[in-house]
């Protein structure tokens, strides 16, 4: 068998291979991070971290720990090098804001979204530089959020 190695170019994915015709046709990446990060493991390999590493790298964590790491890390893909700007009295910072239920996190969900201007009572590694971010954020990893503000 011989193989042949292709670069798939920067902005693109592999749309198809047809193994009768050796035919490859590859699509332009959505440019919305929205649409490339459905999972954590999306994260991962968006910054090209290996998932067994990662996983050995967090093994003596407790939950609320590796999951603040895994937060980290999930705001750094989504706002794409955007940092928030402290002394901007004019930018939003955006974060998810969760329904907590019981005090046993019972009826955790995403609730809404919450803004800050220069003071927050979120840490600057966990704001969005969008609403939108944000939610998306709160919504498709919650069991992360959950992880992370609940006891377990």
């Amino acid at each position: 068998m011989e193989t042949l190695k292709i670069k798939i170019p920067k902005g693109f994915e592999v749309e198809s291979f047809d193994t009768a015709t050796g035919e490859l046709k590859f699509k332009e990446k959505s440019k919305d991070i929205r649409d490339q990060i459905k999972t954590f493991s999306d994260v991962l390999k968006h910054l090209d971290i290996d998932a067994d590493d990662f996983e050995d790298r967090i093994e003596d964590m407790t939950d609320d720990e590796a999951a603040y790491v895994k937060v980290k890390l999930i705001v750094r893909v989504l706002n794409q090098g955007w940092t928030p700007d402290w002394s901007n009295t004019s930018e939003y910072k955006y974060y998810p804001w969760f329904d907590m239920g019981s005090p046993s996190g019972v009826g955790f969900s995403s609730d809404v979204v919450a803004y800050w201007i220069t003071s927050s009572p979120c840490g600057s590694r966990l704001c969005f530089k969008s609403r939108e971010l944000a939610v998306h954020a709160g919504k498709t990893f919650e069991e992360i959020y959950q992880e992370y503000f609940v006891m377990g």
